[in-house]
């Protein structure tokens, strides 16, 4: 009897064992389950706020899949499209303001990219001291981008005039507007809209900058 009594317990502490045994398996498996549970749930890198999401419901992502993006609504940055004209004289440090709802703001080139495409190359800025309030992610403004010190120039708009002359004279009109009379020039910085004459015109004086192609060579056109 003592025997069978002995017996008996070293049964039950067998499986009292594995009782355990199995009680920690599956303490390690609902934890497995709850961990794989926690990496289901998308987490942003970033506190922000989210500006595109670009999922489905029922749509399967592997890791590392892009499906949004989000916005850091205190470091926005300004992406402006400049034309080729200036590509030489555009560098980083240069500042630039623009106006919005009556503020005026700074901003500063942080990075200029080197590719042209379509005429046009891409800069980065960032703002200098407070940002506008209530901003969005693409959303346009116009940027005043100061190259140099601003100094007074005579001014005329680009036209085909330009391919007969070179740049060289222009016909210049009469105060009374009844001829024009041609006239040596000198052209110094130019961008997309306009020339700067350094020579040979005064402010307030009126041209032809239309073509020439059917002036020929005179001196004088009477109108």
């Amino acid at each position: 009897m003592e025997n069978r009594a002995k017996q008996d317990s070293l049964h039950r502490s067998v499986e009292i064992d594995r009782m355990r045994e199995s009680l920690e398996n599956m303490r390690i498996n609902m934890m497995m389950i709850r961990k794989r549970k926690e990496n289901l749930t998308i987490k942003a890198p970033i506190d922000g706020e989210l500006g595109l999401l670009d999922v489905v419901l029922g749509q399967s992502v592997g890791a590392g899949s892009k499906i949004g993006q989000i916005n850091n609504l205190d470091s926005y940055k300004i992406e402006a499209q400049i034309d080729e004209h200036y590509i030489d004289r555009i560098t980083p440090g240069l500042e630039a303001t623009f106006e919005r709802q009556s503020e005026r703001y700074q901003a500063q080139i942080r990075k200029v990219y080197p590719e042209v495409r379509d005429g046009k190359f891409k800069a980065d800025f960032k703002f200098m001291e407070q940002q506008p309030e209530n901003i969005r992610s693409g959303q346009t403004y116009y940027l005043n981008l100061q190259l140099g010190q601003p100094v007074e120039a005579v001014l005329i708009p680009r036209g085909a005039f330009y391919q007969k002359t070179g740049g060289k004279w222009i016909y210049v009109l009469s105060s009374d507007g009844s001829k024009a009379t041609k006239r040596d020039i000198k052209i110094g910085r130019q961008n997309p809209q306009y020339y700067e004459v350094v020579e040979g015109l005064e402010a307030g004086e009126k041209v032809i900058t239309s073509s020439y192609d059917n002036f020929g060579e005179s001196e004088v056109l009477v109108f």
